[in-house]
Parts: structure tokens; C-alpha cells; sequence
């Protein structure tokens, strides 16, 4: 039952990684839960998949932001606000006929909106030292 379990944990983890992946293109799809829920069955089912999720370079850094409670990025923060009305204002206009499904649409943005705005901006500078991203703001001039 035990190897089962893991098993479907993985599967589960893989999936979720798929689905966050996936949030990164498509900003009406989030990102961050999928990665947690990929990290936690990685953590109860294989080690191996668990580091490489939290040392890989395209989804460590948001499990490890958010666990840090760091937040994201000004850029990012605006850049996913921007393309989330843009999908949701073009799904509201061409994809969506009955009125409550745009309401419905227009809320959850608004809704994203709000949460994306009240968290915390994340700089690099600010970051413990001995980190790679200290390193790279460094190089980059620091602020932005």
C-alpha cells in the first residue's frame, strides 16, 4: 500500500508541476499553488523529485519566495496583473456570453488583483547573504 501511496504522490507532483508550468504562460492560471502541491507530495514521496523541484531554475524560485515569505517582484507583480486583465478583459468580451459569466470572470480578476497587490514586493538586494540572486542584482546594478 505503501509503494501505491508513493506512487500516486509522484504522479500527483508531476502533474502539478505540469499545471504550474503551465501558469507561467497562461496568467489565468496560477503558478504557486501547483508548485506548494507538487512540493508537498514530492516531500511525502520521493526526495529525489522534491530537491529537484525546489533546486530547479524555473519553479525553485517561487516555492522558495514563498516559503520565505519574500513576495515577487514589482516587474513581475505588474507584468502578471497586466496580462491578467488582458485575458480575462478578452475572455470577458469574445469567450463568455451569459452576463453572470463575465461578472463571474471580472471578480476573479479583481480578486487576483487585490491579492497580488498586497504582496510583499520582493528585491533582490534585500536577500540574505550568499545568495545567487545577491549575486545577480549585484551584477545587474542592483535596483530596479
Amino acid at each position: 500500500m505503501k509503494n501505491l501511496t508513493g506512487a500516486l504522490l509522484i504522479a500527483a507532483g508531476a502533474l502539478f508541476v505540469a499545471l504550474g508550468i503551465l501558469g507561467m504562460f497562461l496568467p489565468v492560471l496560477p503558478t504557486t499553488p501547483f508548485l506548494l502541491l507538487a512540493a508537498w507530495c514530492f516531500a511525502r514521496s520521493s526526495k529525489r523529485f522534491y530537491d529537484w523541484l525546489l533546486n530547479n531554475r524555473l519553479c525553485g524560485p517561487y516555492i522558495r519566495n514563498y516559503r520565505e515569505g519574500v513576495g515577487i517582484s514589482r516587474r513581475r507583480k505588474a507584468l502578471t496583473i497586466i496580462l491578467l486583465w488582458l485575458t480575462i478583459g478578452a475572455s470577458a468580451l469574445f469567450a463568455v456570453r451569459p452576463w453572470w459569466g463575465k461578472a463571474a470572470l471580472l471578480v476573479v480578476a479583481a480578486g487576483v488583483t487585490i491579492h497580488l497587490a498586497k504582496m510583499k514586493a520582493y528585491r533582490p538586494w534585500m536577500r540574505g547573504p550568499g545568495r545567487a540572486e545577491d549575486a545577480r542584482a549585484g551584477d545587474a546594478g542592483g535596483r530596479s
